[in-house]
């Protein structure tokens, strides 16, 4: 054979390889079930919503860590789980209702990995949705905190509880196909997750359980007991439907039982008081305003905007030495039952010293790092510094009307507000304002000095109330 012809036959070889097809590599199962189907829409759905939901409540959770893991396990949990069950219901009954069992049947797979293959989209969408919507939530408030620390754990918690409700739905929608199923299994769960609010003990088996306090801490195994618990239950669910020897889900059970068991055992124990985060940072002033430490980004604010009221109440006897938001102040924690201060459940009083007096919570009155509106807050704090509990005999006590002019009058002398003329039944406090506005520096002092005398705070029998 000459060269010639054996260079032309390599050459048709090398031009026969570069215009024959490619061969088409099959896709792997478990991602032609992950891409097809509701689930890609389920994960889609849940992050829009959780995200549309807590951007319009931005201003109850941007600025702690606390609270972003609050407010993304109330709507997180309390849309997704349900969401998870539907979706998860649906795909466990598509194979019966089209008719495919005894087809898949046929299929070399064992049964349990055929399933884990079918429930995944339900499991890992909804999942998946949930911690795109608390990474955006995250990103969205690391700008404005003041201290603390996120919490990852609580959210994989989450996850791990939605990504269970996907599995336990697609176990009952294999266990009964009929189409209602799936949404009637999402308002039960809803209607389960929304009414076990209260301060039972069994309260911390919800996976949307709430904690409101921003100065605690949840122990380091809180996390992962709660993940534990929910998907223990999903794996005894799938392995009871189909694994060979059903008795190995007896192991799964037994493990979310002791979860169970310990945080119905700890209970309000699950957080703990965080020093870092409760003890108080001071300004310079006179009277010294003081917020907690996860609070601090605020209190320039804070300074800024009872300097007036510090002014005017500055040197008057009976006036506040210090300003106290957060865990140490003065009444925290508290509430009034028969004109009884009762300290409540969780949270731990001492008294406070003399001449504090509690501030208005400057994170409720900020939005994204700001106080929103400085003046109102002055007048809240003021009128949070007079505020007396009367009893129903008080209010018909003669002269019980004018003393409230009087007190109404006092708050928007120290600390205005532009709309006080706007307040229904405000005439009289009027007239009471007028004749304040119309002393001197000297005047106005003595007529604090008579306001602020006693305990600090006018009694709600009108005749300690002293005229301007």
């Amino acid at each position: 054979m000459s060269p010639l012809n054996t260079s032309d036959r390599a050459e048709r070889a090398n031009r026969a390889a570069r215009t024959a097809p490619e061969r088409i590599r099959p896709r792997h199962p478990a991602r032609t079930e992950m891409v097809r189907g509701i689930g890609p829409w389920s994960g889609l759905v849940l992050a829009v919503v959780v995200g549309i939901v807590m951007y319009d409540a931005a201003p109850t959770w941007q600025g702690r860590w606390v609270a972003v893991s609050d407010v993304l396990r109330e709507y997180g949990i309390v849309f997704g789980v349900p969401l998870a069950l539907a979706v998860g219901c649906w795909q466990g009954g598509r194979e019966r209702r089209r008719g495919f069992g005894e087809l898949v049947a046929t299929l070399p797979r064992s049964t349990l990995r055929r399933l884990l293959l079918a429930a995944a989209p339900a499991a890992l969408w909804p999942a998946a949705g949930y911690l795109g919507a608390a990474a955006g939530s995250s990103l969205a408030t690391w700008p404005y905190v003041s201290g603390g620390r996120p919490y990852p754990s609580l959210v994989l918690a989450d996850a791990v509880a939605i990504a269970s409700a996907g599995v336990i739905g697609f176990v009952a929608g294999r266990l009964t196909p009929w189409r209602l199923t799936a949404p009637l299994l999402a308002l039960v769960a809803y209607v389960t997750l929304i009414s076990t609010y209260s301060d039972d003990p069994r309260l911390w088996l919800n996976p949307a359980a709430l904690h409101h306090y921003f100065w605690d801490r949840p122990v380091w195994w809180f996390g992962p007991a709660a993940m534990v618990w929910t998907g223990g239950l999903a794996a005894a669910a799938l392995l009871a439907l189909a694994a060979r020897r059903r008795a190995v889900a007896v192991l799964p059970l037994a493990a979310a039982c002791t979860a169970a068991v310990v945080l119905v055992q700890t209970g309000n124990g699950l957080w703990r008081a965080d020093p870092a985060a409760s003890r108080l940072v001071c300004d310079d002033g006179t009277p010294q305003v003081c917020v907690s430490a996860v609070d601090k980004a605020l209190l320039p604010d804070v300074s800024a905007a009872l300097a007036g009221l510090n002014g005017k109440l500055r040197g008057i006897p009976g006036a506040p030495a210090r300003w106290v938001s957060g865990p140490g102040a003065p009444g925290t924690g508290m509430y009034w039952m028969g004109g009884t201060r009762i300290t409540e459940l969780g949270v731990t009083s001492t008294p406070p010293p003399p001449g504090d007096a509690e501030l208005p919570s400057p994170y409720e009155a900020s939005v994204r790092g700001r106080i929103a509106d400085p003046a109102a807050y002055a007048n809240s704090a003021v009128t949070w510094l007079f505020s007396e509990t009367c009893r129903d005999g008080d209010f018909e006590l003669p002269g019980f009307d004018r003393a409230g002019d009087i007190h109404s009058a006092v708050h928007q002398w120290l600390a205005p507000v532009p709309d006080f003329a706007s307040y229904e039944g405000m005439a009289g406090a009027e007239g009471q304002l007028r004749r304040l506005q119309a002393m001197d520096a000297a005047q106005g002092r003595a007529y604090l000095t008579r306001y602020l005398a006693g305990d600090a705070v006018p009694g709600c029998d009108p005749a300690e109330v002293p005229v301007p």
